[in-house]
């Protein structure tokens, strides 16, 4: 299984898909903490063009503050990210998939977390169109 779930989009602005995943992520209770500009970046460090990708941090501090009760190493895996790129006809989104990142996670409470997560995750994507 693929650790992330994606959505592809017809083309339209990027600024707008940013601005609609970034509502649909507040409509489960995520917040975006952090944004990185990879195209933005590779300018900069690399002096490299590269396409429109973003990585959005989205954090949910419920969830968040749980995970780190059960888990004191899941920061490695916070935020969760939500990766935005354009490609020549569409825009895709993809977002960590949280079950399959806990997969090898032996304590049913984070398995039952991260599920939960995952659903929120998916709603999120299957609502963008």
């Amino acid at each position: 299984m693929a650790p992330y779930i994606t959505k592809h989009l017809s083309k339209r602005p990027f600024k707008e898909v940013i601005e609609l995943v970034t509502e649909e992520l507040k409509s489960e209770q995520f917040g975006v903490i952090t944004t990185i500009d990879v195209k933005e970046t590779m300018r900069i460090k690399l002096a490299v063009g590269f396409r429109n990708y973003l990585i959005l941090g989205a954090c949910n501090p419920p969830f968040a503050h749980k995970a780190l009760t059960l888990n004191d190493k899941i920061g490695v895996l916070l935020p969760c990210n939500v990766v935005v790129q354009e490609w020549d006809n569409t825009i895709e989104v993809s977002a960590m998939d949280p079950r399959v990142m806990m997969a090898g996670e032996e304590n049913p409470e984070m398995l039952m977390l991260a599920d939960e997560i995952g659903q929120k995750l998916d709603r999120v994507l299957n609502r963008l169109s």
